[in-house]
């Protein structure tokens, strides 16, 4: 009689062991099934923000249709103008984030919007509306919007590149060529005739356009010139 009853407890507690191993595994089971699921959810996360910031930098670029070069003396070029649009397929995109890399003969250049306090910038460049039906400026969120990017070199000649904190009208030359208040700003030296400019544009997603300009050989006797 007590052998019976001392199996059937030996048997019940190798039953109870039993069910608190089988708990513990299915609590382990749970958790890393949880670890498994929340990381797999991370990874695809990651994965499609990878995607898309890589698809951002080669459909948002920009397009250049246009380059002139104006304000001409001394054979030289002293203001280059580049009417740009955005590419098919891209999202909008705020020149006022772009930057630009200019390399030319008198150095190479980083420079970014009149409207941006950057400490490390050599420079800065103006964005004119030319196309904007909807007032986006200096946005381009329609194929059809252009906008122009004004690069003033060598000499201070326009007052749509000057880092000033100044109204529209204020920004404007006064008929003697000077700047009606502080913060004038150009960069580099005028661009002479037969010479070579590459000008690199990256966008706020990391989109790059790059365009090589030369100025024409001879340029005396004319006011603008095609790059």
């Amino acid at each position: 009689m007590l052998d019976n009853e001392r199996n059937e407890r030996d048997r019940g507690q190798v039953g109870i062991g039993t069910l608190i191993v089988f708990i513990a595994m299915v609590l382990v089971a749970a958790i890393a099934a949880g670890v498994l699921i929340n990381t797999a959810g991370f990874l695809q996360t990651k994965s499609e923000e990878t995607g898309q910031q890589s698809g951002q930098q080669v459909t948002n670029r920009l397009q250049v249709s246009a380059a002139t070069g104006s304000n001409l003396s001394d054979a030289s070029v002293g203001i280059v103008n580049l009417t740009v649009k955005k590419s098919p397929g891209a999202s909008n995109i705020d020149l006022e984030n772009a930057t630009v890399q200019w390399v030319g003969p008198s150095g190479t250049y980083n420079l970014v919007n009149s409207s941006v306090d950057a400490a490390g910038a050599d420079g800065h460049f103006g964005i004119v509306p030319f196309k904007d039906a909807d007032s986006s400026h200096p946005v381009l969120n329609d194929p059809d919007d252009r906008m122009v990017m004004v690069f003033d070199i060598g000499h201070d000649d326009v007052a749509v590149d000057d880092d000033m904190s100044l109204d529209d009208a204020t920004r404007m030359k006064s008929t003697s060529g000077a700047a009606s208040g502080d913060g004038e700003t150009f960069f580099g030296d005028q661009v002479p005739e037969g010479a070579s400019i590459n000008v690199k544009i990256t966008t706020k997603s990391g989109a790059t356009t790059s365009e090589q300009l030369t100025v024409p050989e001879t340029i005396s006797g004319a006011e603008a010139v095609q790059l």
